[in-house]
């Protein structure tokens, strides 16, 4: 724990009570410098070629947190842009079956189809929705809105039973959850959320034999030789998932990177415990204000029902958290500790 403890004074020097991961996470120290040392590059004219490299690099750290080899991720800037991809590969009248409020860049791609049949269930129904006539099911590992975890076991089990692909968002949960996207056919994170990075970057997981994707993006970065194709059609897909890159915004590599060596230097098991630990915290004092948090055992989000209405105040007072549908949500990361929990449960009793 002292470790822990070290890394996170050294990294996290917050002038608020943030506690609002769910939106977007604190950057740490060495994320900021390799920003600031990304912009110098291009201040000072030098050459770019660093920030490629960070590209790999960050490709590579996510890869081992996802647990699938390097070879089927996909780098990209936004998970509805990953989407879009998943849902240009379906035939027209094919089956979605999605949850009911999930995050909208899991779902709008499917509906601006038009030729879809999208079908939304309620959380804890989705594995029992699953029918022989199901070509997708597009779930979040975590639901944004209120914590809720999805059974993705059951899920995957469905999935195959019926002969459906799967596609799960893990943007709420890596950094945090344990992943296994080899389970799923398709999968995606944003980065700027548990993983601490800029906002910018996303990555795509896909099969071995990279699936029925269209790379209808393709652009000279998703060539097997991307600087032998900067001019005229690219004549050669790469052989990875690769050819579902999108032009990468280098800055945000550049701090990505730097973050996601963080994160696997604490660990996730460290992180979990850890929010896991604030988050009960926090319902356990909730408790005791006579308060009932929407039912999300297991998840550092945490979100109040009626309480939305106070969050411009609380942002008043050095205190963020979000408003969702008129909850008040929390969420908890590896640089919050048990005072902020308490600064927001004081300011709740007020």
């Amino acid at each position: 724990m002292e470790t822990f403890e070290n890394l996170v004074r050294a990294e996290f020097a917050p002038e608020t009570t943030h506690l609002n991961t769910a939106a977007s996470a604190l950057l740490p120290a060495r994320a900021a410098a390799a920003l600031q040392d990304a912009v110098r590059l291009r201040v000072e004219g030098r050459s770019l070629d660093p920030l490629y490299t960070d590209v790999e690099a960050a490709r590579a750290a996510y890869a081992r947190l996802a647990g699938v080899p390097v070879e089927r991720v996909a780098a990209g800037a936004t998970a509805a842009l990953h989407t879009s991809l998943v849902a240009a590969s379906l035939p027209p009248g094919a089956e979605v079956l999605t949850v009911e409020d999930d995050f909208t860049s899991v779902l709008n791609p499917f509906h601006t189809r038009g030729d879809l049949k999208v079908r939304a269930v309620p959380l804890e129904r989705l594995a029992d929705s699953v029918r022989p006539d199901t070509a997708l099911v597009a779930v979040s590992a975590v639901q944004s809105a209120d914590g809720r975890i999805a059974g993705l076991t059951a899920l995957a089990e469905a999935a195959r039973a019926h002969g459906a692909r799967t596609y799960v968002d893990f943007s709420q949960a890596a950094g945090w959850l344990p992943m296994e996207a080899g389970a799923f056919d398709y999968s995606v994170a944003i980065t700027y959320k548990w993983l601490l990075g800029p906002h910018g970057a996303a990555f795509l997981v896909v099969p071995e034999d990279l699936g029925d994707l269209p790379p209808v993006q393709a652009s000279w970065v998703a060539a097997e030789h991307p600087w032998a194709s900067c001019y005229g059609p690219v004549a050669e897909l790469a052989h990875s998932a690769r050819r579902f890159d999108s032009s990468p915004a280098l800055f945000s590599y550049a701090g990505l990177r730097a973050s996601l060596e963080l994160v696997e230097e604490v660990g996730t098991d460290a992180v979990r415990a850890h929010d896991l630990n604030l988050a009960e915290r926090f319902r356990a004092g909730l408790a005791d204000l006579g308060r009932t948090p929407l039912p999300a055992p297991g998840s550092p989000i945490v979100s109040v029902p009626g309480l939305g209405h106070l969050q411009p105040e609380l942002a008043a007072a050095g205190i963020q958290v979000s408003d969702r549908a008129g909850n008040l949500r929390a969420s908890f990361h590896l640089y919050n500790t048990a005072d902020d929990v308490d600064r927001l449960l004081d300011a709740l009793s007020g």
